[in-house]
C-alpha cells in the first residue's frame, strides 16, 4: 500500500515559509540572533519530523508549533520566569488606541521583550497565528481562563508601554500571574 502522506522537500519548506517563521521567531525572541537560531532550529526539526506532517494545508501551523515549543524550551533553560507582582493601574490605560501604523516597530519589539515569556507566547499566538483562546489553551495545555487573563494582562502592559509614555511607573512593571 502506498504512503498517502504529502511529499515536501525541506528546501521547498524553507523557500515557502522562512519569512513567516523568522518573523514569528523575532517577535517571540526580540533578537535577530535568537530569531535566526530559532528559525534554523525549526527547519532542522521539520526535516527530522517531516513524516509526521499529515496535511500540507497545515504546514505553517505545524512549523509555528515547532517554533513555539523550541522557544519555550530555550527560555526555560535560560532563566526562570520572575515572580514579581503586577501593579498596573487600569485607569491609566486609554480606551482608544492609535492606528497600528502609528506604532514604531522598534518600540513594539522593546515592549514585547518586556513581557515574561508566558505572556509573550500567548499574545503572539493570538495576534501572529490568529489562534482562538480555545486553540491557545489546548496547544499550551492551560485553562482557557489563564489564557484570557494572560492575554488581557499582556495587552494592558503593551498599551501602557506604547501609548502612555508619561506613566513611567507603569512602564517598568511586567505582568505576572495572580494566584
Amino acid at each position: 500500500m502506498a504512503d498517502e502522506r504529502p511529499r515536501m522537500d525541506v528546501a521547498q519548506l524553507v523557500a515557502d515559509h522562512h519569512r513567516a517563521v523568522y518573523g514569528y521567531a523575532y517577535r517571540l525572541s526580540g533578537s535577530v540572533h535568537d530569531a535566526e537560531d530559532l528559525t534554523q532550529q525549526v527547519f532542522l526539526v521539520a526535516q527530522q519530523k517531516l513524516g509526521q506532517l499529515r496535511k500540507m494545508e497545515s504546514v505553517r501551523g505545524w512549523l509555528f508549533a515547532i517554533l513555539r515549543n523550541s522557544f519555550i524550551r530555550t527560555q526555560q533553560r535560560r532563566h526562570p520566569v520572575p515572580a514579581a507582582s503586577l501593579r498596573l493601574n487600569l485607569d491609566t490605560i486609554p480606551a482608544d488606541t492609535p492606528n497600528e501604523g502609528d506604532i514604531d516597530r522598534e518600540r513594539l519589539q522593546q515592549a514585547l521583550n518586556g513581557l515574561p515569556d508566558a505572556f509573550r507566547v500567548v499574545l503572539v499566538m493570538f495576534y501572529f497565528e490568529d489562534c482562538s483562546y480555545r486553540e491557545i489553551a489546548k496547544e499550551l495545555n492551560l485553562p482557557i481562563g489563564t489564557v484570557m487573563s494572560r492575554l488581557a494582562r499582556a495587552k494592558g502592559y503593551l498599551r501602557s508601554r506604547l501609548f502612555e509614555p508619561e506613566h513611567s511607573e507603569v512602564q517598568d512593571q511586567q505582568p505576572t500571574e495572580v494566584n
